[in-house]
């Protein structure tokens, strides 16, 4: 009986429940009455159609009052390019894919390379996409909405407007929970024996083990952060930047994705 139920357990197919999903982000397997599985796209809208730049450095500029502010060099250089535009008739739903900083062929992946070329662009090192509600009919003047088109900084972000700015953060390494968290170290004088030690992490006899979450030494930073808000100072469309007020995520030189602050009911569905 032993013998049999090793061959039936053998035969059987092994599934690890704990085997995590190979479907990127924002996707969705759907089941439709025909027993089939197709994808839905779950990504979140965005307000418009968005830039990739990198962070040059901080800097100061005076306003007309005469107020001093702190800002942020988004560099743009090249340029953005329309690397394809997605419908609800090809794709199922509606979004551009956006091209930034061109490279060598050879630095890319050739998958990547046969997409960029199937579209009539040239090898781009970086590529996001931004999900819209409609696609509009052109960005300005001379700018349609078609592959290999530029995108005009100056018709799209004004003096004045609101963005949102993506990267990521300065990585820290692995730091403890005082500079992690902000934690009280303790005495450094007086017989003290836990100058910068955590302390206790939850109950003895009652619950007997330590909470889900709890602020413990890690690993600091290097993650994907979004500051919200941001004012947009200046657009220098001559040497290709835009200045924003405040700090943004990373170091010189991080990758930023720059888009239209959201605001729901009003740019973006409720």
């Amino acid at each position: 009986m032993a013998a049999r139920m090793m061959r039936l357990n053998s035969s059987a197919p092994r599934v690890s429940p704990r085997v995590p999903s190979r479907r990127p982000s924002g996707v969705n397997l759907r089941v439709t009455s025909g027993g089939r599985h197709s994808l839905q796209v779950c990504a979140s809208y965005e307000a418009g159609v968005g830039l990739l730049a990198n962070k040059a450095g901080m800097t100061s500029v005076f306003t007309e009052n005469g107020e001093l502010v702190p800002v942020t060099v988004l560099a743009l250089g090249e340029g953005n390019v329309v690397a394809q535009v997605k419908t609800k008739d090809t794709d199922g739903y509606d979004a551009i894919q956006v091209g930034y900083e061109c490279t060598q062929e050879r630095r890319i992946s050739q998958p990547e390379l046969g997409h960029l070329k199937k579209l009539g662009c040239p090898p781009m090192k970086h590529l996001q996409e931004f999900r819209l509600e409609s696609i509009p009919e052109n960005f300005g003047e001379d700018a349609p909405c078609e592959p290999g088109a530029k995108l005009p900084i100056g018709d799209m972000f004004k003096e004045g407007d609101l963005v949102d700015v993506k990267g990521t953060s300065v990585g820290k390494g692995f730091q403890g929970a005082i500079k992690r968290y902000g934690y009280h170290r303790g005495l450094m004088t007086h017989g003290s024996k836990s100058h910068r030690e955590m302390g206790s992490t939850g109950c003895g006899t009652s619950p007997g083990r330590t909470y889900p979450g709890k602020g413990m030494p890690g690993r600091m930073g290097g993650k994907t952060v979004k500051i919200r808000g941001l004012t947009v100072v200046k657009v220098d469309v001559e040497n290709n930047y835009i200045l924003v007020k405040g700090s943004v995520p990373g170091k010189p030189g991080n990758l930023l994705r720059v888009t239209p602050a959201k605001i729901v009911g009003k740019n973006i569905p409720k």
